[in-house]
C-alpha cells in the first residue's frame, strides 16, 4: 500500500500484461486477410496501372479531381487505387469522415441513393488536415456500380450534377457497358488492365518472403496462372495454401496449388482429348463417368478442355470453331442447371464426331 492507501502496482504483473497485449496484437495481425494486409496504402505503393497513377498524382497536386469511373476485370486494383487516393488526399483520419464507401453488400436501390448518398453528398465538408492536400470536397465511392438499377443510376446522375461543388464520385465496375450513358459521360473513365504475369509473380513472391512461406519452383507461377490475372484471388489462394504447409517442413508446390484452386490435372484433360480422338463411344462414356465420380466441376473441365482443344495441332481451324460452338452451348446449359454428366457426355460425343470429320 502507498501513502494514499492505494495498492502498489506490481512491476512484474504490468510487464506480463504488456507482453500479453503484444502477443494478442500479433495474434490479431495473423488473422487479418493478406489481401487487406498488403493492400497499397498510398498512390506510390501502386506498381501497376502506370497511366492511371500518373493522372491521379497530377490531380492530387492541383487538387482538381473530376468524377471518376474505374472499370476492368476483378482483382486489378480498382478499389485499392481509389482508397489509396483518398488517404493521400485527406489523411487516414479525415478520410473516415470525408469518404462514403458503398459496396455490393449494401442495398443500392433508388431509396438508398436518394437518402444515404444524397444526405452525405450535401453535408458540409469537415475540418481539413493541414498535412494533406485536403481539397474542399468529399468523396463517394460506389463499388460494383454496374449492379445498380437503371432508376438508381438515373437518380445518382441528378445528385452528381447538383452537389459536384462539394462532392466527388468514384464509380467502380467490371462492365462499363452496364453504366447508363448520362452517368458515364459525367465521369473520367479509367480502364484497369489485368496485371502482367511478371508483376503479379513479383508481388506474390514478395508476400511469400514477408510471411516466410516456403515455395518450390513453379509454385508462385502456378498461383498466378490459376488466378487468371486476378491478383486478389492469387493472394487469397496463397494464404489458404500457406496453412497447408504452416508449422511443417514441407514447401508449397505447383500440385498443391492446383488441388487448392480446383484445377483439373493436366493428365485428366489429356485423357479427355485422347478419348474424343477415338471413335469408341464406350471409352468416351467411361472417361466421363470417371471424371464425374472424381468430383471435378464440369465448368472447370469445360474451360480447361477448351484451352487444350484450341492448342491441338491435330485439329483444323474449322474443327476448332465447331468444337468451340458446342462447348459454348454446353456451358450455357450448365449455367441453366442442366445435368453435368449428360452435358459432358453430349459434348464429348459431338467433339468426337467433329474430330473424326475431314
Amino acid at each position: 500500500m502507498d501513502f494514499f492507501g492505494k495498492p502498489k502496482t506490481d512491476q512484474s504483473s504490468a510487464s506480463a500484461r504488456n507482453g500479453k497485449a503484444a502477443e494478442a496484437a500479433k495474434h490479431d495481425e495473423r488473422l487479418v486477410p493478406w489481401v487487406e494486409k498488403y493492400r497499397p496504402r498510398n498512390i506510390d505503393d501502386i506498381t501497376a496501372q502506370e497511366e492511371v497513377v500518373q493522372v491521379l498524382r497530377k490531380s492530387l497536386e492541383t487538387k482538381n479531381l473530376p468524377h471518376l469511373l474505374f472499370y476492368g476485370p476483378p482483382g486489378t486494383g480498382k478499389t485499392s487505387t481509389v482508397l489509396a487516393l483518398t488517404r493521400d488526399m485527406y489523411g487516414p483520419e479525415a478520410a473516415k469522415t470525408r469518404v462514403l464507401e458503398l459496396n455490393a453488400s449494401d442495398e443500392r436501390g433508388i431509396s438508398v441513393v436518394r437518402e444515404k448518398v444524397k444526405t452525405f453528398a450535401r453535408a458540409v465538408v469537415s475540418q481539413a488536415d493541414p498535412r494533406y492536400p485536403s481539397p474542399p470536397y468529399k468523396m463517394v465511392i460506389l463499388d460494383e456500380a454496374d449492379s445498380m438499377t437503371s432508376d438508381a443510376q438515373a437518380a445518382l446522375r441528378r445528385i452528381i450534377e447538383k452537389y459536384s461543388r462539394i462532392t466527388r464520385f468514384c464509380l467502380i465496375c467490371n462492365y462499363v457497358s452496364r453504366i447508363i450513358e448520362p452517368l458515364a459521360s459525367r465521369c473520367t473513365k479509367f480502364r484497369f488492365k489485368s496485371l502482367p504475369r511478371d508483376q503479379a509473380v513479383a508481388r506474390v513472391e514478395h508476400i511469400t518472403q514477408l510471411e516466410a512461406v516456403r515455395c518450390r519452383e513453379g509454385a508462385v507461377g502456378a498461383l498466378v496462372d490459376c488466378a487468371a490475372g486476378d491478383l486478389r484471388r492469387a493472394i487469397m489462394s496463397l494464404q489458404s495454401a500457406a496453412r497447408m504447409v504452416h508449422g511443417g517442413d514441407g514447401a508449397l508446390d505447383a500440385d498443391m496449388v492446383a488441388e487448392l484452386a480446383g484445377v483439373v490435372p493436366a493428365a485428366v484433360i489429356e485423357s479427355l482429348r485422347v478419348a474424343w480422338s477415338s471413335a469408341d463411344s464406350g471409352a468416351l462414356r467411361t472417361v466421363v463417368d470417371e471424371l464425374i465420380y472424381s468430383g471435378y466441376p464440369a465448368s472447370q473441365v469445360l474451360a480447361q478442355l477448351h484451352d487444350r482443344a484450341m492448342e491441338d495441332q491435330q485439329l483444323g481451324s474449322l474443327q476448332k470453331a465447331k468444337i468451340a460452338l458446342v462447348m459454348a452451348a454446353v456451358d450455357k446449359a450448365l449455367s441453366d442447371g442442366a445435368d453435368e454428366q449428360l452435358q459432358l457426355l453430349d459434348m464429348m460425343m459431338q467433339a468426337s464426331r467433329i474430330a473424326q470429320s475431314a
